[in-house]
């Protein structure tokens, strides 16, 4: 199947609609893994911190408890101390789980947990020395010093852990932020362009389904037009062929009438027999006229090309001319070129140069001679018909191929103002053109120009 431009840009236009569409969903879905994986960071560092607040409550509640037992004598106490040490080990599990994946705080882990034995066995030492004798203080300060001094370390070790861990939490917080709001502005542009392909996409459907409804409207007045057409050629087929016959029996009974008449009145006395004679071939040239434009307007009009001899055919048009014009006009024929055959329809070329003719025989004053040219090209053939009539206004030239359409100057002149008309549309059935030369009281100038294809 052969896609047409417009459909090649909508589907091209919803592909990348989808395609955005499909980008924005990934980058959707990477926020919201990475909000995951900032909530599971932020439990973990909560966990962390957590585990080594007990760790120190712990160390506390056990350093209480010894200094208690020491002070006091009270096993309690020493039970006290016992309890606190045996849950810090638990936490220190957690913690090393928890660092699992960091170096650093592995590290410190270590070293917290080599501090941490080391006030074991500092406290045990002061809780044994307290059991065998109460009354050495000395020794017992060094090691309450001692005890002290591991003490500090441990809070120390602790706080840089928590603070390691409360700075990585700053540091994941913060490339979330920035990764979740690089990703917003992606979405939040890839929804403009989604929806700038999405419009677009509507607007070629649009423009789509206006053209088809505006072909749809065209193709409707096209049908209309036609059958309006063909019921025209119709009525005047049928109105033609009814006046045809009354016309030919007038103008045959009035020519018969016209001989049988002739040797006993004078000619001045049958003027009225050649009025009904020249109107009966007015209304046979209308009917004709208008016969040929309504088969022109329906698309009718047969364009029939062959190979014709033009010396031959303009002669005798001219004598046909004399003949049926019955005037005192002299139609002057003159040939140029050696060629003499030219591909044209008869019947069409024979409207075209008639009407032409008897436009110039009508326009033109008595005694006024009528020239009419016939160039034989290779490319073309061209007809001039020139005359020394009343000449045609340049208003008038612009709409004188129009039906009905006449001048002026023309309007006391019996006439239809179908001529020019038929002119125009056998010549188009040719692809020829026709130019015309006027000067109002001067005369007029046809200059018909045939192409040879052939």
């Amino acid at each position: 199947m052969k896609w047409s431009v417009e459909g090649k840009w909508i589907a091209s236009g919803f592909a990348m609609a989808m395609t955005v569409t499909g980008y924005i969903s990934f980058i959707s879905y990477q926020n919201a893994t990475r909000l995951a994986e900032t909530i599971v960071k932020v439990k973990e560092t909560h966990e962390v911190i957590e585990t080594l607040v007990g760790v120190v409550a712990h160390l506390n509640e056990a350093e209480s408890g010894r200094s208690g037992y020491i002070l006091l004598g009270d096993d309690l106490e020493l039970q006290r101390y016992n309890q606190a040490i045996q849950k810090i080990k638990p936490r220190i599990k957690i913690l090393e789980n928890l660092f699992a994946d960091d170096s650093n705080q592995k590290q410190r882990l270590i070293a917290l947990e080599y501090l941490l034995d080391q006030r074991f066995v500092i406290s045990n030492q002061t809780i044994q020395l307290y059991r065998k004798n109460p009354s050495l203080q000395k020794k017992q300060a060094q090691l309450v010093a001692d005890n002290n001094r591991n003490r500090n370390e441990i809070q120390q070790l602790i706080e840089q852990m928590q603070s390691q861990e409360e700075q990585a939490l700053d540091v994941w917080v913060k490339q979330s932020q920035a990764n979740i709001q690089s990703r917003m502005l992606i979405e939040i542009f890839g929804t403009l362009l989604t929806f700038t392909f999405l419009f677009g996409v509507y607007a070629q459907l649009y423009r789509q389904l206006v053209k088809r409804q505006q072909a749809e409207a065209k193709q409707l007045q096209l049908t209309k037009e036609k059958e309006l057409g063909e019921l025209k050629l119709q009525f005047f087929s049928m109105a033609s062929h009814e006046f045809r016959t009354p016309l030919s029996i007038i103008l045959g009974s009035s020519q018969l009438l016209e001989e049988s008449l002739q040797p006993f009145v004078e000619k001045k006395r049958l003027k009225n027999l050649y009025r009904i004679q020249t109107n009966a071939r007015l209304m046979t040239q209308l009917l004709s006229d208008i016969l040929t434009l309504a088969r022109a307007e329906a698309g009718k009009l047969e364009y029939k090309p062959q190979l014709l001899e033009m010396q031959s055919f303009c002669l005798n048009l001219v004598e046909d001319m004399q003949t049926l014009s019955e005037s005192s006009h002299a139609i002057q024929f003159e040939m140029e070129g050696s060629a003499t055959n030219a591909w044209v329809d008869e019947k069409l070329l024979y409207s075209i140069l008639s009407n032409l003719l008897y436009n110039a025989i009508k326009y033109s004053p008595q005694s006024r001679n009528i020239y009419f040219k016939l160039k034989c090209q290779n490319q073309a053939v061209i007809f001039q018909v020139k005359d020394q009539g009343i000449g045609i206004s340049e208003t008038t030239q612009q709409e004188m191929y129009e039906p009905f359409r006449r001048g002026e100057n023309a309007l006391g002149i019996l006439g239809t103002g179908l001529g020019l008309a038929v002119v125009k549309k056998c010549i188009e059935l040719h692809q020829g053109q026709i130019n015309v030369e006027s000067q109002e009281g001067v005369g007029t100038t046809f200059t018909v120009t045939i192409p040879q294809n052939k």
